[in-house]
């Protein structure tokens, strides 16, 4: 049928969320915070766990939580460390901040596609009856509205969200422009905004006073007060609380009590801790540094009597359970036609047989260019080079990779060179797991050919398209797949603009380049459009996503890491277009927390559908088709028993653009 999207294998990145390995924990909070506090784990130790809350009712050891143990964010419930699952939405691939109050359960997902066209979050607060599993959660947010960080009054009867309103995604991906409002669960029309006019991060104090946080004037994130009458009149201005000189974040509050608990960046530390900030005498009482003086820690939340302290952290590599990334996790797609995995690296191609997977690793360290089995099993270095950025497979050769090797996000006149790399896949059943696989490297580019990356082979084998800053910009050119430039091949300019063509993929049909350009609006390096043209130059046009030509939607998309379905009908890339489902300050490494992936029709655009919806940054995808006779098993071993993978040492840092200034 033409309307259905075809069928395949979808494998992506997702930027450092598999180092993560967050578990909830909690101590008790003495009088006296003392580094002997005992820590509790309150999930399992192998999945990523965040965002916790405690369910008060059943004891101070009962919490809510969001799991990725599915594939995707899922709200579950601990009692007594047996998890079980909370109402939601199965169809939704991200839930958050679960808080459970007089048996119902409060919780964000993002399932529902706004009406009003992209650029709007899909992210809105539902409720629902915590011992009705099957009951279809009540959407409590208006439509049309994107509402984030849910909080739930003491009494369960008000309720406070960071909103977005109604306008679509403006692009602030720091502190997002949002809201706070209240309401009753009651009477969810009648919102009521307190944070004059920015805030995020709601918490309550019993059932009059919030809590916030926002940037102050001085630029330091603080948090502020504000007191709430009955009937939901604002007594006041918004108060800040914190001072400056540090910034403080993510508050959390009790029922009563003269403490709140906050995470806190300082100048004299490297890591993200939760300290208890007291109102009466406003001083910062330390209480992860001293607990866990070496790990970040995330989103503080405190129990109604004050007396615990929970968050998230990364569990530790001697944590009980597993401590092993796999090199291919499968997720949850929410088209039933596509088997979609996660793996451990970056820019996956697929071998001619698709039985083995070409990946670079971290960016930042090593190792560089690897080949990875297509069912997770085993992986092998090709070489060391840690800089590799980028692989395709030639697809007439099943030893032949492309890459490009040199410093990454750098200018048009850095040295960044395409390499051939040769391998006998034979020889890899003779070489161990890790072992580096006996390869010759070739390099296609002069030295002083400037920034040459993002090689992309055509199907016959015989040429590559790739970005070059050589002329003093980055455009596409297309060379000799096997003797380069070095070798005296052919070379010749694809594009030519004062501006940035770049990530080119070669169709498999063979008939069209597609890739990703600011060619419609020069000055700014920050929007990309996704363009196609053909492999002599001709026919080059825009492929309409967000809107038409010159609508303010097509001025403001982010496409990028652009390929083709295996018919060549359709276009797979990574878009900033369905804005962000929760705030970024929440989260580490984010320094772009927008990104998913998306397919449309390579024709015209049209048939635009949503495949991930996370909390963090996906990209770099690959597409392969399933047929009997090609070996795609991708991620098989990771679904049950032990995974073959990195063990997990949380090597996760802040976002840059939160501790430039420390």
């Amino acid at each position: 049928m033409e309307d259905c999207l075809p069928s395949g294998t979808i494998v992506f990145a997702t930027v450092d969320v598999q180092l993560y390995g967050f578990d909830v924990f909690s101590v008790p909070v003495d009088v006296a915070i003392s580094d002997r506090l005992p820590e509790t784990r309150h999930t399992d130790g192998v999945s990523l766990n965040f965002n916790g809350q405690f369910l008060e009712d059943d004891g101070p050891l009962a919490v809510t939580f969001v799991s990725e143990r599915s594939g995707s964010a899922r709200p579950f419930l601990a009692r007594m460390g047996r998890p079980e699952p909370l109402p939601h939405f199965p169809e939704s691939l991200h839930h958050d901040r679960p808080v459970v109050r007089n048996g119902l359960v409060h919780l964000v997902s993002a399932h529902e596609r706004p009406a009003g066209g992209p650029f709007r979050s899909w992210s809105a607060v539902y409720s629902a009856q915590v011992d009705r599993p099957e009951a279809v959660p009540e959407r409590l947010t208006p439509a049309g509205t994107a509402d984030f960080s849910i909080a739930v009054s003491a009494s369960g009867e008000i309720l406070a969200v960071a909103t977005y309103g109604s306008c679509p995604w403006k692009g602030d991906f720091h502190e997002l422009q949002t809201e706070v409002v209240v309401f009753r669960r009651s009477d969810p029309a009648r919102r009521v905004p307190v944070s004059g006019g920015r805030g995020g991060w709601p918490a309550w104090s019993g059932d009059s006073t919030l809590f916030f946080h926002r940037v102050a004037e001085d630029g330091w994130w603080s948090v502020f007060r504000v007191d709430i009458t009955s009937d939901l009149d604002v007594v006041g201005p918004p108060r800040r609380v914190t001072p400056p000189g540090i910034h403080a974040f993510t508050p959390a509050a009790s029922r009563y009590g003269n403490r709140i608990a906050v995470a806190t960046r300082r100048r004299e530390s490297q890591f993200r801790h939760i300290e208890l900030f007291d109102l009466k005498t406003e001083e910062f009482l330390p209480v992860t540094a001293l607990v866990n003086p070496d790990f970040h820690h995330y989103n503080p939340f405190l129990s109604d009597s004050g007396d615990r302290l929970g968050y998230h952290r990364f569990r530790g590599e001697a944590a009980a359970g597993d401590s092993v990334i796999p090199h291919l996790s499968p997720v949850p797609s929410p088209v039933a036609e596509f088997k979609m995995s996660r793996v451990n690296g970056y820019f996956p191609s697929f071998s001619p047989a698709r039985d083995l997977i070409a990946i670079n690793g971290h960016l930042q360290s090593g190792p560089g260019l690897m080949v990875l089995s297509s069912d997770g099993s085993r992986r092998w270095p090709l070489f060391q080079k840690p800089a590799a950025f980028y692989t395709s497979w030639n697809p007439a050769e099943r030893g032949v990779i492309y890459t490009s090797v040199g410093p990454i996000f750098q200018g048009p006149e850095v040295t960044v060179q395409i390499a051939r790399v040769s391998f006998d896949p034979a020889s890899l059943d003779q070489v161990a797991d890790g072992d580096l696989v006996p390869s010759e490297l070739k390099i296609l580019t002069r030295t002083d050919a400037g920034n040459n990356a993002f090689p992309s082979c055509s199907p016959d084998g015989k040429w590559i398209v790739f970005r070059s800053g050589r002329s003093g910009r980055k455009n596409l050119y297309i060379m000799d797949a096997t003797k380069g430039e070095t070798g005296g091949g052919e070379i010749r300019r694809l594009t030519d603009g004062d501006w940035i063509d770049t990530m080119p993929c070669w169709s498999p049909d063979g008939e069209l380049i597609a890739f990703s350009s600011n060619c419609h609006s020069p000055k700014d390096p920050e929007v990309f459009g996704l363009y196609l043209v053909r492999p002599d130059g001709e026919g080059l046009r825009r492929v309409p996503v967000a809107g038409p030509e010159g609508s303010e939607e097509s001025r403001r998309e982010r496409i990028n890491h652009v390929c083709f379905s295996p018919d060549s009908k359709w276009l797979l890339f990574t878009s900033n277009i369905a804005g962000v489902v929760a705030e970024p300050v929440g989260l580490p490494n984010q320094f772009q927390p927008y990104g998913d992936l998306f397919v449309c029709r390579t024709a015209d655009g049209s048939g635009l559908r949503r495949l991930t919806c996370n909390s963090y940054e996906n990209g770099t995808p690959t597409w392969v088709e399933e047929r009997e006779d090609l070996a795609v098993d991708v991620g098989r071993l990771s679904l049950g028993g032990v995974a073959s993978g990195d063990k997990l040492r949380g090597q996760f840092v802040e976002p840059a653009w939160l501790t430039s200034d420390l």
